[in-house]
């Protein structure tokens, strides 16, 4: 901790957690505007735009991170600190009479504009008057403040205080405070930590055991061409070279049917739907790369076990590797159940710095700067506000994720619930160099494919499954 005078008022600041630091890490090698987060939030009735201003603005108040700055200190260190208030207008602007493309064309563009980074609010929210008789908020948020569980936090917060005030509903619940989370966080990253040297030797046992091997999402080309240009027929990782960091989103929608089959299947087997997506993923990989027995990921872990990680906004999400070596004559369902294991204890050691892992690990492997194992990460996001609650009536809502034109990481898959049918939207950002229209819907058609003939035969091996696609 230490003390800063801003604007004549000694604040209190706190360092970045590793969350944070793996996000600000991404900024050297990106656009800034690579951590911003562009979304929309539309219900389907007439808005009382002036409630809705002050709905917002109490909002802002009661969630800490949406008031949340950085600081740089002389030695160039980065601190963080919560204002106690934030009175900036709220913004407004009128869509109803575009073309929804071109309301959606333009909040992307908005998403592409850096937010200023020290000592300013690190988010902007737009009321919206959107096509289509849709009205709502626009919201652009710095990762390093938010992920995709506080974005959805603030949203319900915003429409729980506006049925509050015109329908009567009850007032929320207040929110958690995110600086007693923050110092939990710092608490654990303490050296001699007992919890922080269990996850430490956890991770150190995975770095050093037997070499994971590398699967591309279009194939074994790129491993077998850098194979070649080393002269080691053995190489197990690689590197995807991109030479732009222009991205894009391609959203592909599954209808409401297949994704509540689906979830059935979640509810009946007593597994995931993490578990299932991460199975139906691993084994498209594997059946890209000569049905290779060895498949590793990225996949994400949002750490929001507890009360106070639920309800304290920030960003909180870690990326691990989830590597499976699964023998084709297992079945679907075994599968899962080996995954869901193997992400068991992972979400145990989920506080470990990524960023200190990765560097542990290519330092132990000594491979070729920008190389990796996993060629495309995972998230998961079961939450939507469509809940079975009383603090909102049933009404219909549209949600939107806007592109910030600037990628990270190759290929990026987020897989959320549509709010109108709760049916499964993939999200797929890429580097648009890195992969074409065409791998993509390729990806997304055997993806699917393997999760429907897992479903349909839970017993059914990998093998079998293989070879039927």
């Amino acid at each position: 901790m230490k003390e800063f005078n801003i604007n004549g008022t000694v604040m209190q600041c706190y360092p970045l957690t590793a969350a944070q630091r793996l996000h600000f890490y991404t900024i050297k090698f990106a656009k800034p505007q690579v951590l911003n987060i562009g979304t929309g939030l539309y219900i389907k009735q007439d808005v009382d735009f002036g409630v809705l201003k002050q709905c917002v603005k109490e909002a802002i108040a009661g969630f800490d991170s949406m008031r949340l700055r950085f600081i740089k200190d002389e030695d160039g260190e980065i601190y963080q600190y919560v204002v106690p208030f934030d009175d900036r207008d709220i913004g407004f602007f009128d869509f109803s009479h575009w073309r929804e493309e071109d309301a959606h064309n333009e909040m992307t563009q908005w998403t592409h504009k850096p937010l200023e980074r020290y000592n300013s609010p690190m988010n902007n929210v737009v009321m919206i008057k959107y096509p289509g008789g849709y009205n709502g908020i626009y919201l652009k948020v710095d990762h390093m403040t938010m992920d995709s569980s506080s974005i959805i936090g603030f949203n319900k917060l915003v429409l729980e205080l506006y049925c509050a005030k015109v329908y009567g509903y009850p007032e929320p619940k207040p929110m958690q405070p995110y600086i007693k989370a923050l110092l939990h966080d710092l608490e654990y990253e303490k050296r001699g930590n007992a919890a922080h040297k269990a996850d430490e030797e956890f991770w150190k046992e995975r770095i050093e055991g037997d070499e994971p091997m590398y699967t591309d999402f279009t194939g074994p080309g790129r491993l077998l061409t850098q194979r070649r240009e080393s002269g080691n027929p053995n190489l197990r990782s690689a590197v995807i070279t991109s030479n732009t960091l222009d991205a894009a989103i391609s959203v592909y929608h599954l209808e409401g049917e297949p994704s509540a089959r689906l979830m059935k299947f979640c509810e009946e087997n007593r597994v995931t739907m993490a578990g299932l997506l991460l199975m139906g993923l691993r084994t498209v990989l594997s059946k890209f790369n000569n049905d290779e027995k060895d498949v590793s990921v990225k996949t994400c872990v949002a750490r929001r076990g507890t009360l106070l990680e639920k309800n304290s906004g920030g960003t909180r999400i870690h990326f691990f590797p989830l590597r499976t070596i699964l023998e084709p004559e297992m079945t679907f369902i075994d599968g899962i159940r080996a995954i869901q294991l193997e992400q068991s204890k992972i979400f145990r050691h989920a506080n470990y710095d990524p960023i200190e892992l990765t560097m542990k690990r290519a330092k132990y492997r000594k491979y070729a700067p920008g190389a990796s194992y996993e060629s495309i990460s995972l998230t998961y996001q079961p939450l939507t506000l469509r809940e079975k609650n009383t603090e909102m009536p049933d009404v219909d809502y549209k949600t939107f994720w806007y592109s910030n034109g600037v990628a990270a990481q190759p290929l990026y898959l987020t897989v959320m619930h549509r709010p109108e049918d709760n049916g499964l939207n993939f999200n797929f950002e890429y580097k648009k160099d890195v992969v074409s229209d065409k791998e993509m819907e390729f990806l997304y058609y055997y993806y699917c494919r393997i999760l429907f003939r897992g479903i349909e035969d839970k017993n059914r091996t990998i093998g079998q499954i293989l070879e039927m696609i």
